[in-house]
């Protein structure tokens, strides 16, 4: 077995692999008991046909390909893992020789992590970030508290108005005829939820329970269903039962229901500071995403386009593994949103190449300041991230493993390189 490394213009390398030909060959003998399956000749049972006769009848490369891949994906692993370059890229494999009794000989063209040339990542001006939190700002948070607390009440006196949850029947109609989909019964609709196209709810407003009435309404011109678009229709209506939402008064009572506190002047006093340190929290959140913005753009990096195209595919990977959670394949979200793959790629682009940027100035500033974590600091990230996944620590470090274990260690101490230079950055 041998292994080279040239390296290329652009943070490229090319990456030779010579697997020796007994390595072949075994591997050869692994493709014909893979595929032997597959053939049958006169005389012979299907599957006990002899390899030199497939190869007699198919030519001898009817197994390379099989034993190229099984190799490809066994001897490029173990090789990278040991050379001493930082690969940033999936690899586009070449086979330079193959042959029965000969040594497998491919390469692999791969980009390498760019090296970073810093600016100045001390005092770096930005806009000021605001942390106030106002009255207006606390109200808010208790009249969310108050709705997530209301009671439904059941209306039978007056008109439905804006904010009644009305239980609705209606079918549609364009130029006459119904249309498919256009037709429901006990829907319910909160009026002034804008859930319905163009004024729908708006002309529910003022109607009775038992009331039957017209509703009319042109759909939008990009409307998803193409032989709707842009054409009025005509929904007929019958108003069921309409539902008020009442929210608790905000009284003493209120507070110790919803709170720990006794009275409402210390309910406040409470959101208040609440509101205060998640307020900080993603003040310095905002801190952090705006010296980066300075950073990507007076910092200089040259990156490699397979690094970007690496990163845009982790991206769409990670986007359809959200998808499957909720039932979807990606095929079926580009079938419905009109798109194809490329296009999603292009999409995530600029954010793919962002991500790269963000994670090389960090780490090449974490570098430069020698930044060191502790055991305690890891240890705390590891509970962290094991609580998430509802595991006790010693069950996720074994099911994480020596890589992830060492990213976790990695991200802290990216987390404190950045941490740094907004701490040091200067408001303006």
């Amino acid at each position: 077995m041998s292994f080279t490394a040239e390296k290329l213009d652009g943070n490229m390398a090319t990456l030779t692999i010579t697997v020796p030909a007994e390595e072949f060959d075994k591997a050869m003998i692994n493709a014909y008991k893979k595929n032997k399956g597959k053939f049958s000749a006169p005389g012979f049972r299907k599957g006990k046909v002899p390899m030199n006769y497939i190869e007699k009848v198919y030519g001898e490369g009817v197994f390379y390909e099989d034993a190229a891949n099984d190799l490809i994906n066994k001897f490029y692993p173990q090789e990278i893992e040991n050379c001493d370059l930082d690969i940033v890229s999936n690899p586009e494999i070449d086979v330079v020789e193959i042959g029965k009794g000969k040594d497998f000989v491919f390469t692999a063209k791969v980009a390498t992590k760019p090296p970073v040339k810093l600016a100045e990542y001390k005092g770096v001006e930005i806009e000021k970030v605001e942390v106030e939190v106002t009255d207006e700002d606390v109200d808010k948070a208790i009249e969310k508290t108050r709705k997530e607390n209301a009671r439904k009440v059941d209306i039978t006196d007056r008109a439905a108005k804006l904010d009644d949850e009305v239980n609705i029947n209606f079918e549609g109609f364009v130029d006459g005829v119904a249309f498919d989909g256009g037709k429901g019964e006990d829907y319910k609709l909160v009026l002034g939820s804008h859930s319905f196209i163009d004024t729908f709810e708006d002309q529910i407003v003022g109607k009775n329970i038992g009331e039957e009435f017209d509703v009319n309404v042109t759909f939008p011109e990009n409307y998803q269903e193409a032989s709707l678009a842009g054409k009025p229709a005509v929904f007929k209506c019958k108003l069921n039962a309409i539902t008020e939402e009442v929210l608790p008064e905000l009284d003493d009572d209120f507070a110790s229901d919803v709170s720990e506190f006794e009275t409402v002047a210390e309910y406040k006093e409470d959101v208040k500071k609440t509101l205060t340190v998640k307020k900080k929290d993603a003040a310095e959140k905002e801190r952090e995403s705006k010296v980066l913005e300075k950073l990507i753009e007076t910092c200089e990096i040259d990156i490699p386009e397979p690094m970007i195209k690496y990163n845009q595919e982790k991206m769409l990977q990670d986007f359809e593994q959200r998808l499957a959670y909720q039932g979807l394949k990606l095929e079926q979200y580009l079938d419905i949103t009109k798109q194809t793959r490329e296009d999603m790629l292009n999409q995530v682009k600029p954010e793919a190449i962002k991500r790269i940027k963000s994670s090389l100035i960090i780490e090449a500033i974490a570098n430069a300041e020698n930044i060191e974590v502790t055991d305690e600091e890891v240890n705390a990230e590891i509970e962290k991230t094991a609580s998430m996944y509802q595991l006790d620590v010693d069950k996720f470090k074994e099911l994480a493993g020596d890589k992830e274990l060492d990213a976790i260690k990695m991200d802290v101490k990216m987390n404190k390189a950045m941490k740094l230079i907004a701490a040091e950055s200067k408001e303006v």
